[in-house]
């Protein structure tokens, strides 16, 4: 487990700011100047680092790292469906070409069938020099996930499903500091999103990303707490 991702004098936000620096340089500037409240920033070039290094996405790692904050990047798992040969060469590009220093592991499956499978990916993960692994099922899987990830993102919905009162936390997450949960909601008002963040609390989540955004990228944008910076 990284002592980096445990650190309790890390930030409690996780951003996944999906937008390229040059169509938005304030929200990237906004990050940077945000720096002690990030828990780390998901760098997402083209559903990954894309085919060959992008000069800005270069510049704005290099900003962020000399910020102190931690880099994420993004590689698509299609829930054990990807082949765990691709999966590596995408995490040794983002280590090459942006100096990522841990990965983001989206749309992980959450079955016991598929343990061994994410297992693996993790150990890869590290070995290209990731010291945080987070996982996103966006859903809480079945414990075993928790033995070798930093961190879970345990939710990863809209507000209107993520307000509802049926929401469940296993018990088994008890187990686990909460700084080891995440949930990432969206498409929540701006005034609501500091009670979002208190949700996310009372369910176990020490980290979380609440946005106002929606639509086929919803984190396109800031969470409103870092969007006031870019003004």
């Amino acid at each position: 487990m990284s002592d980096a991702a445990t650190d309790p004098g890390r930030g409690r936000l996780l951003v996944p700011l999906y937008v390229h620096p040059a169509v938005d340089p304030a929200a990237w500037r906004a990050l940077i100047r945000a720096g002690p409240q990030l828990y780390g920033v998901v760098l997402n070039v083209a559903d990954g680092p894309g085919d060959t290094p992008d000069p800005a996405f270069v510049t704005a790692a290099a900003q962020l790292r000399e910020a102190g904050v931690r880099l994420l990047g993004y590689v698509d798992t299609a829930y054990g469906e990807r082949p765990v040969r691709a999966v590596v060469g995408d995490l040794r590009r983002h280590r090459r070409w942006y100096d990522t220093d841990g990965a983001f592991l989206d749309r992980t499956a959450s079955g016991a069938e598929d343990l061994r499978h994410y297992r693996r990916l993790t150990r890869a993960a590290r070995l290209c020099g990731a010291g945080t692994v987070v996982l996103n099922p966006g859903v809480h899987p079945v414990p075993g996930y928790a033995e070798f990830a930093d961190l879970l993102v345990t939710f990863e919905g809209t507000w209107k499903t993520y307000r509802h009162s049926d929401f469940t936390v296993p018990a088994w997450t008890g187990a686990h500091p909460p700084d080891r949960f995440c949930h990432l909601v969206h498409g929540v008002p701006d005034e609501l999103c500091t009670l979002a963040a208190r949700t996310a609390r009372m369910r176990g989540a020490a980290v979380h990303c609440a946005v106002p955004g929606s639509g086929a990228n919803p984190w396109s944008g800031l969470p409103p707490a870092v969007e006031r910076e870019a003004s």
